[in-house]
C-alpha cells in the first residue's frame, strides 16, 4: 500500500481517537434551540421569520446574506420564540433565531427521509450548484466556507481534480471516521455530484493510516465508481489542511496567496460529501450533521447526529456530564478548536467536536525566553518563520509582517505544540493576521475611492 506524505514539517500529536469505537447515535430534541445566523465564513444570513412564526425541520429562517453567504434553515419543528442576539462559542455577540420545540417533529413535505440509497444523479451541473446553495450546505472540516463559491468556477480557471478530505488528522476528533464506515455509499455517490458539478472525472479520497477500517470499507465500494481512488496517507499533522493534502496527493504546490483552483485542485471534507448527497439527492438542507463529544475523564465519550442549534450542554450531559477537574471545553480539537466560554455554546454546521480537557491537560506552561532553537521553523508546514512573526507582532510592526506574508499562516498550532519555550506563537500570528488583513481591506477601499 503506497502510503503518501506531505514533506515540509509538520508535528506527531497523540491521536487519543477515543470515541472511535462507537457508533453513530441520535440526541433526543431539547425543548429550545438557538440557530446562529453566523456559522460561515461570509455575511451573516438575514432572519426571514419573527416571533411567534411556526416553522418545521428544512424551513428557510436565514437568507443568505450574499454570494459569499449561505441559507439557513429551521432543524426543529416549533415556534420561533425570539430573533436575538446571543453569545456564540468564543463568548461573542451573534444575531440567531431562538425556537421553542414541538413535541410532534415535522419536517418540510419535500425532504426525502426513507433510508435507501439514490445513486442515479440527475441534476445538471448548474442545479447542483444552486442546489449547494439553497440547501445551505459549507465545508463541515471547520473553516465553513460556502460550498456553491468553490463550485463557482471563473472563468479562465479549470478544476481537473476533486480531493476529499478524509484525514481526519486533529487528535480526538472521530466524526468523519465513522461516516465514513456507517454512510459510506452516501458519501461515495455525493463525490459523484461533486465530480459532476465540476465537470471532471477524477477525485481522489485522502484517509490517513491509522484509520485502516475505514480504507479498507471505501476501497472495496469505490470500486463501483470509476474515476475515484482511495489515497491512503501516513500519519502527521496538520495533512488535512488543503494546501499539505495537496501536496501529498497530486504533489503540486499552491504558491503564497493562491488557491488550490489555481493548481486545479477543489479540495472538500468527507462530511461535505455526505451532505452534498442529502441536499441533491434527498431535497435536505443541512441542519445536522455527527459531532464527536470526547475528553479522558469524560465518562462515556461517543459519536452523536446533532441537529444544528442544539446547546452542547445536552450532548455532555448524554455522555456522562462534566467530569470533575474539567479546565477547558474547546469547539473542535485541541489543535485548531476554541475554548467555550461555557458548555451551553449551540451547535453550528462547523461544530466537528466538543473536547473537555482537564486541569492539567488545559494548563498552559509558563512562558520562558525563546532559545533561538527552531524547532517553530522545523514544524511549519507552510516554510515560515513563526518566532519571527511573534516579535514583529509584539512591537505592532503590521507593515513589515504583511510583507512577509503573514496570512499565509493556516494556524494549525505547529509552531506553538513544538516550542520548548511554550510561547504564545499563534495567538500573536492570529493578531498579526487581523491587523494585516484589516490593512489590506482599507488599502483595497483607498484603490477603490481613488477609481
Amino acid at each position: 500500500m503506497n502510503f503518501k506524505t506531505f514533506k515540509k514539517g509538520g508535528v506527531h500529536p497523540p491521536a487519543n481517537k477515543i470515541s472511535v469505537g462507537t457508533p453513530i447515535e441520535a440526541v433526543e430534541l431539547p425543548k429550545r434551540v438557538t440557530i446562529l445566523l453566523s456559522q460561515h465564513i461570509g455575511a451573516p444570513a438575514a432572519p426571514v421569520v419573527q416571533k411567534g412564526d411556526k416553522v418545521k425541520v428544512g424551513t428557510l429562517i436565514g437568507q443568505a446574506g450574499g454570494f459569499v453567504s449561505v441559507n439557513i434553515h429551521s432543524s426543529v419543528n416549533g415556534t420561533v420564540f425570539a430573533v436575538d442576539t446571543v453569545k456564540d462559542p468564543g463568548g461573542f455577540a451573534s444575531k440567531a433565531v431562538i425556537i421553542d420545540v414541538d413535541e410532534a417533529d415535522e419536517w418540510e413535505e419535500n425532504i426525502i427521509r426513507t433510508p435507501e440509497l439514490i445513486r442515479e444523479i440527475k441534476a445538471t451541473p448548474e442545479e447542483i450548484v444552486a442546489t449547494m446553495k439553497e440547501m445551505g450546505i459549507v465545508g463541515m472540516g471547520g473553516a465553513c466556507f460556502p460550498t456553491h463559491v468553490k463550485y463557482t468556477i471563473p472563468e479562465g480557471k479549470k478544476a481537473d481534480t476533486l480531493i476529499i478530505n478524509a484525514v481526519e488528522c486533529e487528535p480526538y476528533l472521530t466524526a468523519d471516521h465513522r461516516i465514513m464506515l456507517e454512510r459510506t455509499e452516501e458519501i461515495l455517490v455525493g463525490v459523484e455530484i461533486m465530480k459532476k458539478a465540476l465537470r471532471i472525472d477524477t477525485a481522489f479520497i485522502g484517509i490517513e493510516a491509522n484509520k485502516p477500517d475505514a480504507i479498507e470499507k471505501m476501497e472495496k465500494a469505490v470500486k463501483d465508481f470509476p474515476g475515484t481512488v482511495v489515497q491512503p496517507l501516513m500519519l502527521k499533522y496538520p495533512q488535512g489542511a488543503e494546501k499539505q493534502l495537496i501536496k501529498a496527493i497530486r504533489n503540486r504546490e499552491v504558491p503564497s496567496g493562491k488557491l488550490p483552483l489555481d493548481v486545479g485542485c477543489v479540495v472538500d471534507n468527507v462530511g461535505s460529501a455526505l451532505a452534498i448527497y442529502e441536499a441533491v439527492q434527498k431535497h435536505k438542507p443541512l441542519l445536522e450533521r455527527v459531532v464527536t463529544v470526547t475528553g479522558k475523564k469524560l465518562a462515556r465519550p461517543a459519536n452523536y447526529l446533532v441537529r444544528i442549534g442544539i446547546p452542547a450542554s445536552v450532548l455532555i450531559e448524554k455522555s456522562g456530564g462534566i467530569p470533575e477537574g474539567t479546565g477547558k471545553i474547546i469547539s473542535g480539537g485541541p489543535m485548531m478548536g476554541k475554548a467555550a466560554v461555557s458548555a451551553e455554546f449551540p451547535v453550528t454546521k462547523g461544530t466537528s467536536g466538543v473536547l473537555l480537557l482537564d486541569e492539567s491537560e488545559a494548563k498552559r506552561r509558563e512562558v520562558q525566553n525563546c532559545i533561538r532553537c527552531a524547532k517553530c521553523v522545523d514544524a511549519c508546514p507552510m516554510g515560515l518563520e513563526p518566532f519571527l512573526y511573534e516579535k514583529l507582532a509584539e512591537k505592532g510592526r503590521w507593515d513589515d509582517l504583511d510583507v512577509l506574508n503573514v496570512t499565509d499562516c493556516i494556524e494549525c498550532g505547529c509552531c506553538s505544540y513544538t516550542c520548548p519555550s511554550a510561547r504564545p506563537l499563534l495567538d500573536y500570528i492570529r493578531l498579526a493576521k487581523a491587523n494585516v488583513g484589516r490593512i489590506r481591506r482599507e488599502r483595497a477601499a483607498k484603490k477603490q475611492e481613488a477609481k
